[in-house]
């Protein structure tokens, strides 16, 4: 099966480029990469609700470059480095996706980026 890549390959604020895409399309559904609690400059947020609101602003701006939107969204992968966190995030979380939620596994792990508290990972079908 082809794919196509949506919205290029990562890099980090310095330029650096990384060995993954922001998302692919493979048929009918599009997988995106897990995103961080980054802004375009690639600077973290402070706290688990504002990297939270960054990480889906950052899902919402890759879908968008696949012609979709949040309710196409079907499965969501979230990993906190901290479960205290999980209610601050879910707060977040459940304003974004308030009518049918896709279905979702949270877990608690470390994370490659240091300073983040967060990583969301989305698939969407687009057919």
């Amino acid at each position: 099966m082809s794919h196509e890549i949506i919205g290029g390959p990562f890099t980090l604020a310095d330029g650096t480029p990384l060995p993954l895409s922001k998302a692919i399309r493979a048929g009918e559904y599009v997988y995106l990469s897990g995103q961080l609690g980054l802004d375009e400059n690639g600077k973290i947020a402070e706290g688990i609700e504002a990297q939270t609101q960054r990480c889906l602003d950052n899902i919402q701006a890759i879908l968008k470059l696949a012609d979709l939107k949040f309710e196409h969204v079907f499965k969501a992968t979230v990993w906190l480095t901290d479960m205290s966190n999980f209610a601050a995030f879910n707060k977040v979380y459940a304003q974004t996706f308030a009518s049918a939620p896709p279905v979702r596994s949270t877990v608690c792990a470390g994370l490659a980026f240091p300073a983040a508290l967060i990583e969301i990972e989305v698939t969407a079908y687009a057919g």
